[in-house]
């Protein structure tokens, strides 16, 4: 093909990885903004009685009464404003332009090339698991520093009302004051929990929606339409929520944990060891602390963004997922 011609293919056709990174990063923007504070309450949850706090004596004498998703949800406002529930925002549609963008432009290029489909246009499920697990852990290894911003400033918010500074005056202030107190390494705090969430994660997120949606369209009279799309999210989003509350606990922990000089944790050596002291400290429903706010945040996320990227790849003449 000469460059002429070339030059005047469509964009999604001249550069498709590029177009589908794009697509997705703003699916996913949509669907973060819309479902953020669901994510903020979650992670006030997760860190909510940690056991290891009061055995180093971080905060002793602290004694936070334990509230539930509702009640986390409006003292947040109560207490902090309404605004707050958007605390973290940023870092957090940043998060998800690198993570989502790498995630899906990854698993198509193992489904449609390196894994390969079956003879009748199926995706075996082992594939799409191994396909899926990989592709989130990818994607989440590049975003790691912009999650660990995201998580420390949802924090912020707890810290004024303890009587505690505030660390980060914003999110570039974030970046450069973890980037100087650990080092690049710091920047990377928690990345091993953190990929391993994403992992599962997308176990149940990609693997259950592309598994899902093709079922309905070989087997059932459904059509690939927004119905299809929408049964395939909601399914995707519970079976996520079930395979990622418990990492995403100890990735929550491990992210927002006191660190040294060298961007060593004060609290855990690593994520097995949150693991361990979380389970023998509060037992092992302790790992399901923030799991409504976790589904009802995934469910809606899915939703928002598996027909908004189906629907925006249609109107850019890019093929279906």
């Amino acid at each position: 093909m000469s460059s002429a011609e070339e030059k005047s293919l469509p964009l999604p056709e001249r550069w498709p990885r590029a177009s589908k990174f794009a697509l997705s990063a703003c699916a996913a923007a949509v669907a973060e903004l819309v479902t953020f504070p669901l994510d903020l309450t979650k992670t006030r949850l997760q860190v909510q009685g940690e056991a290891a706090i009061h055995r180093n004596g971080v905060a002793a004498g602290q004694t936070v009464p334990y509230r539930g998703m509702l009640c986390t949800a409006a003292g947040i406002v109560q207490e902090e404003g309404l605004q707050k529930l958007w605390q973290g925002a940023t870092p957090a549609v940043y998060r998800h332009i690198v993570y989502s963008g790498v995630r899906m432009v990854v698993y198509e290029h193992l489904r449609d090339s390196v894994l390969g489909r079956a003879e009748d246009d199926s995706f075996p499920l082992w594939k799409a698991v191994v396909g899926g697990m990989s592709a989130g852990a990818i994607g989440q290894f590049f975003a790691s520093p912009t999650d660990l911003v995201k998580v420390q400033m949802q924090m912020e918010g707890k810290r004024k009302l303890e009587g505690k500074p505030l660390r980060f005056r914003g999110v570039h202030h974030a970046f450069m004051k973890i980037l100087s107190e650990g080092g690049i390494r710091g920047l990377w705090a928690g990345w091993v929990p953190n990929v391993q969430r994403a992992a599962l994660v997308n176990m149940g997120d990609l693997t259950t929606y592309d598994s899902v949606k093709h079922f309905l369209l070989l087997n059932t009279p459904l059509v690939d339409n927004s119905l299809t799309h929408s049964v395939a999210s909601c399914c995707s989003g519970l079976v996520a929520a079930v395979l990622g509350t418990p990492a995403d606990v100890v990735k929550t922990r491990i992210m927002n944990q006191p660190r040294d000089k060298q961007g060593r944790g004060l609290l855990y050596k690593s994520s097995m060891d949150c693991l361990i002291q979380s389970v023998q400290g509060e037992g092992f429903m302790s790992l399901y602390k923030g799991f409504i706010p976790t589904w009802m945040r995934m469910a809606p996320w899915s939703l928002v963004f598996w027909l908004t990227y189906e629907q925006i790849r249609r109107i850019c003449g890019v093929s279906s997922f």
